[in-house]
């Protein structure tokens, strides 16, 4: 495996089992490995996933369809949506803000374990368990944004273990979709560009990112996306590692391109702010030591582009 691909929601190893799907109702009924989410939160212990059978008393609160997720140790582990649940002492502020600090501890399951904001658990579940939560969040996201046939209006349904939605009234399928984002280390000399958005908290900075659009390469969405941002040329693209994003349905692509120049006019619609920072800088922005700058998420493709980049191992 390439270090590239050590990437947090990464390749976790899941046995993905597509050929179980078909069957994927039937296997539910009786299946010892489920995993918990509420609202994209998945339910852990210490650092782990929580995985309870089919007969547990938590699935009571649980929507009807499970996810098959795929094959862990010669069985299927599949996921159960508890988002009708509403916990009694739940404050909806702390929901879907930029980190959400709040947990919720379901009556089924009091001692221990707790639904906990995806991105703040990331870099402490293993490998497997990061890329289960993630593929879990994204489709349950994904069947609540699209229950109805986009050919005909009608409710679709649920089908092949929630890899697929049927529409009963003119038979057209569905599938999960995945939304193509490039987030760029865009280089000049010792220096990368960073910038942030607003309602970032303050003194955070990321690499610049944005949606590739219809009929539009890799490469050409880098040299459209920066020069949109912050007004610089990009010459050379290389790609260098992709992470899975399900906030709610991306794949970004992490690339590398070459500034043609370092004058940085920035579109206040699309970015707060925009620098040039020297790689001595970003060593003192990762130890915590610059008086201006905090550094990219740590689990987020940003944080790991630059962390090797200091490293000198962009492999």
């Amino acid at each position: 495996m390439k270090h590239a691909e050590t990437v947090t929601f990464g390749s976790g190893g899941v046995d993905r089992a597509a050929e179980l799907r078909a069957n994927a109702a039937t296997l539910a009924q009786t299946a010892s490995q489920i995993i918990l989410m509420w609202r994209g939160k998945p339910m852990l212990t210490g650092d782990a996933l929580v995985r309870v059978s089919a007969d547990h008393a938590v699935l009571a609160d649980a929507g009807a369809d499970l996810v098959l997720l795929g094959r862990e140790d010669g069985a299927p582990v599949f996921a159960a949506d508890l988002s009708g649940w509403t916990p009694a002492d739940l404050d909806d502020a702390t929901l879907n803000t930029f980190l959400d600090p709040s947990e919720q501890r379901h009556p089924a399951l009091p001692d221990g374990p707790v639904f906990a904001e995806l991105r703040s658990v990331m870099t402490r579940l293993s490998r497997a368990d990061a890329e289960l939560a993630a593929t879990a969040r994204a489709i349950f996201g994904w069947h609540r944004s699209h229950r109805f046939c986009a050919a005909c209006g009608a409710q679709s349904a649920f089908a092949m273990g929630g890899w697929q939605r049927d529409c009963p009234a003119c038979d057209t399928h569905h599938f999960p979709r995945t939304d193509p984002v490039v987030i760029m280390l865009i280089t000049h000399g010792n220096s990368v560009l960073v910038g942030r958005s607003p309602g970032w908290p303050e003194g955070m900075y990321s690499l610049l990112a944005g949606f590739v659009e219809p009929g539009e390469t890799l490469e050409a969405a880098v040299r459209r996306e920066v020069f949109e941002e912050s007004g610089i040329t990009v010459g050379e693209v290389s790609y260098l590692s992709s992470q899975p994003w399900p906030f709610p349905s991306s794949l970004m692509f992490g690339c590398r391109g070459a500034a043609l120049d370092t004058k940085i006019t920035i579109d206040p619609a699309e970015i707060e702010d925009a620098r040039w920072v020297t790689r001595e800088e970003m060593a003192d922005v990762f130890a915590g030591q610059h008086p201006e700058i905090l550094p990219a998420r740590k689990g987020a493709i940003a944080h790991f582009l630059l962390e090797n980049w200091l490293a000198d191992r962009l492999d």
